[in-house]
């Protein structure tokens, strides 16, 4: 089923955080949005760990991620974000987008700072808004500055035209897994919630049945395979697979 990732004229022609980092960005803001069937909480460990070597972007693998899969569960050690940290561009690199602003379950500004300093050449800002009680709007917005340069050694008038393209068949693939990644987490059958405490329990770790979370996708094979939620702003989670002692 097709799903929109257009965003509406207000959600264009607002204000959004990040803005203020380049006033005056050349061509167009490109701004795209998806609503997602979780709120903001469940929506933001997804943003957190994004970045090649991390847990991907979420897009197009085999373009931006060196063919490995971007993550379908949330990875804990990758859910501290501070201003200054860096989401790797792509695997085996040290440069990347620095995180220029962060407001966590709210809004996320990553930018491509020039080495020689001075504001960023680029900004791509993920806001989270609440739609509706247990809904996400999520607004990507990308800017380009003065210093930007199209990739591949393309001229500088393609930014409105071939680059605007690229980047909306990117960031278009990249909501569509965000949004797929936040939801299905959400529709694990209560039997296998229970199933996870039981083993668990047979591997002497406590039941959580009396915690308030939801169960990640469950595997079809012989063996119940199971990973757990994020439980509110912990953003803890288990890797798919047998539960660990």
């Amino acid at each position: 089923m097709f799903r929109s990732v257009r965003s509406s004229t207000d959600e264009r022609s607002r204000r959004l955080p990040g803005d203020e980092l380049l006033p005056k960005p050349i061509g167009s803001s490109l701004t795209h949005a998806i609503t997602i069937r979780r709120p903001p909480g469940e929506v933001w460990p997804w943003l957190a760990q994004m970045g090649a070597g991390r847990a991907g972007w979420y897009s197009y693998d085999v373009i931006d991620n060196g063919r490995q899969p971007s993550a379908e569960r949330i990875l804990p050690e990758f859910q501290r974000v501070e201003v200054g940290g860096v989401f790797p561009a792509l695997p085996g690199v040290t440069e990347g987008f620095t995180v220029l602003r962060v407001d966590p379950e709210r809004s996320l500004v990553l930018g491509w700072v020039p080495q020689s300093g001075g504001p960023p050449s680029i900004t791509w800002a993920f806001v989270l808004e609440e739609f509706e009680p247990g809904s996400t709007r999520l607004i990507v917005r990308a800017r380009g500055g003065a210093a930007y340069r199209p990739p591949f050694g393309l001229p500088r008038w393609t930014t409105g035209s071939l680059v605007a393209w690229g980047h909306g068949f990117m960031q278009r693939k990249q909501l569509l897994g965000i949004a797929r990644r936040a939801e299905v987490r959400s529709d694990c059958p209560q039997r296998y919630v229970e199933a996870e405490d039981t083993l668990k329990q047979q591997l002497g770790r406590p039941a959580r049945a009396q915690q308030d979370r939801t169960s990640a996708p469950v595997s079809s094979e012989s063996s119940v395979t199971i990973a757990s939620h994020t439980s509110g702003r912990s953003f803890t989670a288990t890797p798919t697979g047998q539960p660990r002692a």
